[in-house]
């Protein structure tokens, strides 16, 4: 049985044209845990790592709005929280898409500590988005009344940019490697991990998002995964994006990733991580598969998505 993790982006937990509610969340979650149900019909085992975004820019807003009645959560705790009803939500997709085919395998969500870097230099470089889309106007509003910093985001709007420094250990990893070895289907590394630092007295949360394509790189190279499967909104990555000369990218190497990421052909923040964390995959000898959501089999089989290798 070949062993994949699976990154899920935004687009795999939300619809972009639907209310930004739990119940809509868990309706789009639904339909994408049918897809990876799918997938382990075809003899695949899973691991699962999501991305948290949208959903950890509403937690500390409402936490913010609500300050004058409760105390405001700690970002890393509101990262943990987004890690338990994010979670939550895949659990019961997943449930319900497995018994639907008779695969009768436990599943489980893990709320995961990931250790940075205290120096790590993304902390004086704030590049992850997080939270909701907003005009100009609006976001040069929110960064005076808040100090936000605001960036705008591949041509989508404007929105929050935090700290995203790179993942060095996930602190969980025995339990995930035992989990796994009891073929459970795993959720883990939940919006890339709660962020810590190894502080004098142990690990200290910090305010930061890692991004979750390079912990599900740093997952897969953990675990021993064949495949990193890094799930987006589009088929395949392409470089001159946007422009009448864009090229969609099919198999590529190692070397041609590289020089298409030197060239600046893709987004921070958006397809430059998945496009980083693929190379850094791929250069372990195994495969890495960037490709949107419904194309996950074919993508797997050969016949469309990104592909780097070697």
């Amino acid at each position: 049985m070949s062993r994949i993790v699976i990154a899920l982006g935004g687009n795999a937990l939300q619809s972009g044209k639907g209310a930004a509610t739990a119940q809509a969340q868990l309706e789009t979650v639904n339909a994408t845990c049918e897809y990876i149900a799918e997938m382990m019909q075809k003899d695949y085992e899973v691991a699962i790592v999501h991305g948290n975004g949208p959903q950890i820019g509403r937690i500390l807003l409402a936490s913010e709005t609500a300050k004058d009645i409760t105390p405001v959560m700690p970002f890393d705790v509101c990262g943990a929280m987004s890690q338990g009803y994010i979670g939550y939500h895949i659990q019961q997709g997943m449930r319900k898409a497995l018994d639907k085919r008779g695969i009768k395998r436990p599943v489980a969500s893990l709320v995961t500590q990931v250790v940075v870097d205290k120096n790590d230099p993304g902390f004086a470089n704030p590049t992850k988005p997080i939270g909701a889309f907003y005009s100009k106007e609006e976001a040069d509003a929110l960064a005076a009344e808040k100090g936000y910093t605001m960036k705008e985001d591949a041509g989508r709007g404007w929105r929050r940019v935090i700290a995203s420094p790179l993942p060095m250990r996930i602190q969980e990893i025995d339990t995930i490697k035992y989990l796994l070895a009891g073929n459970t289907v795993l959720i883990t590394c939940g919006g890339g991990g709660i962020p810590v630092i190894e502080g004098a007295a142990g690990l200290e949360g910090v305010a930061a998002v890692i991004d979750k394509d390079f912990s599900a790189e740093k997952l897969a190279e953990e675990i021993g995964a064949e495949v990193l499967m890094i799930l987006t909104e589009v088929e395949q990555a392409a470089i001159h994006f946007g422009k009448p000369n864009q090229e969609n990218l099919g198999n590529i190497t190692v070397a041609q990733a590289e020089k298409y990421i030197a060239e600046g052909h893709f987004a921070p923040g958006s397809m430059l991580p998945k496009v980083q964390a693929a190379v850094k995959f791929a250069k372990t000898g195994k495969r890495a598969i960037i490709t949107a959501l419904d194309k996950a089999i074919p993508a797997l089989e050969g016949k469309t998505g990104t592909v780097v290798t070697i």
